[in-house]
C-alpha cells in the first residue's frame, strides 16, 4: 500500500541515523532525503542549529558541578577563601548553564521554521513529510536531542543547586571583592529566564511544547489538524516501525531504536499539548495503547526515562476522559 511505502522510506531514514548531524553520510540509500531548492533555505537554518546540539550534550554529560565546594563554602561561611573557591567554581560552570539556555531558544526557532514547511497548505502533512523527508528528518533529529538532554538533565541535581547557589550569593551580597565579571553574562534578568528554565524537570521538551503551542496560537488561520496530523502521522510511523519485525530488523543499532522511541514520545507531548482533547483521549488519532506498549516492551533502563516523560511532561494524561487502561499501563 501507498502507507506501507511511505513506512518504508521513513525506516531508511531512521536506520541511517548515525549522529545528530551525521545522517547524510550514507544519503545514498535515500534519495528523497536530499533537501530540494525549496527545502534548502529552512534546511539550512535548522541545520546551524543541529551541527551545535552535539556539543551542547557533550557539554551537559561532562558537567560534574561545584558540589563540594559550595558545601565547605556553606560549612565555613567566615572563611573568605572557600568563598571564593567555590564562587570561582560556581562561575563558569553558570556560563555553560546560559549556553544549554541559550541553545534551547535556537531550537525553539528551528522548530517552529520547521512546523510552519510541514504544515502549510494546500499539502496534506502525509504529502509534506513525504516530499519532504530532509525536513522531516530534522524534526526528528530535534525531538531525539531533546529527549536525551532532559534525560540528562534529570539525572544532574547539581545543575539546579550549582544555579540557586550562584542565585543566593549575588542576591545576599555575598561576593565581596570577588570576580563580578560573571554578572555582564548571567545578570538578574537572565538568571530569573534561566531559573524557569531549569525549575522544569524536562525544560527542552517544555520549550518546545511551548513552541509548538505558540505556533498553532499565532497561525490561527492555518487548521489546527495540519499541526495534530502532522505530529499523529509521525507517531504512527515510529510505532509501526517499532512493532513490525519487518521494518524493526532493519535498525542498523541499538541507538537506532532509542532514536525511534525518543521521537515517538516527543510527538505524543507535542500532540498532547497542541490538541483540545489531548493525546489520550479515545477521539486521538494517536494509537496510545499501542505506543506505550511498545515502550514497555523494550528494557526498562531504556525506557525509563521515557515513560516518565509520558506521565510528568504531558498535559491531559489525569483528564476524566483518560481510559482507566491507560493510566494502569503508565503507573
Amino acid at each position: 500500500s501507498r502507507f506501507s511505502a511511505f513506512h518504508c522510506r521513513m525506516i531508511w531514514l531512521f536506520a541511517t541515523h548515525v549522529s545528530f548531524v551525521g545522517f547524510y553520510s550514507d544519503i545514498c540509500l535515500c534519495l528523497d532525503a536530499q533537501p530540494t531548492a525549496g527545502e534548502r533555505e529552512v534546511w539550512n537554518q535548522v541545520n546551524s542549529v543541529l551541527q551545535e546540539s552535539e556539543s551542547i550534550l557533550g557539554g551537559l554529560q561532562s558537567y560534574k558541578g561545584a558540589g563540594q565546594e559550595i558545601r565547605d563554602a556553606i560549612q565555613n561561611p567566615s572563611d573568605h577563601s572557600l568563598q571564593e573557591k567555590a564562587w570561582n567554581s560556581v562561575c563558569p560552570l553558570v556560563i555553560k548553564l546560559k549556553r544549554f539556555y541559550s541553545f534551547s531558544l535556537k531550537l525553539e526557532k528551528a522548530l517552529q521554521s520547521l512546523l510552519e514547511s510541514l504544515t502549510c497548505p494546500p499539502l496534506t502533512p502525509t504529502q509534506h513529510l513525504e516530499r519532504e523527508q530532509a525536513l522531516a528528518k530534522q524534526f526528528a533529529e530535534i525531538l531525539h536531542f531533546t529527549l536525551r538532554f532532559d534525560e540528562l538533565k534529570m539525572r544532574n541535581p547539581a545543575i539546579q543547586n550549582d544555579f540557586s547557589y550562584y542565585r543566593r550569593t549575588i542576591s545576599r551580597n555575598q561576593i565581596n571583592n570577588m570576580n563580578l565579571d560573571i554578572e555582564n553574562e548571567v545578570n538578574n534578568e537572565m538568571a530569573n529566564r534561566m531559573s524557569l528554565f531549569y525549575a522544569e524537570a524536562t525544560p527542552m521538551l517544555k520549550t518546545l511544547s511551548n513552541a509548538t503551542t505558540s505556533f498553532v496560537t499565532e497561525n490561527k488561520t492555518l487548521p489546527l489538524e495540519n499541526t495534530t496530523d502532522c505530529l499523529s502521522t509521525m507517531a504512527s510511523v515510529c510505532k509501526v516501525m517499532l512493532e513490525t519485525p519487518e521494518y524493526s530488523s532493519r535498525f542498523s543499532s541499538e541507538d537506532t531504536l532509542l532514536f525511534c522511541m525518543r521521537v515517538m514520545v516527543g510527538v505524543i507531548i507535542l500532540y498532547d499539548h497542541v490538541h483540545p482533547n489531548g493525546a489520550f483521549n479515545k477521539s486521538s488519532k494517536i494509537d496510545m495503547k499501542g505506543c506505550i506498549k511498545v515502550l514497555k516492551d523494550q528494557p526498562a533502563d531504556n525506557v525509563e526515562g521515557l515513560l516518565n516523560a509520558l506521565k510528568f511532561t504531558t498535559k491531559h494524561l489525569n483528564d476524566e476522559t483518560t481510559p482507566k487502561n491507560i493510566r494502569t499501563m503508565l503507573q
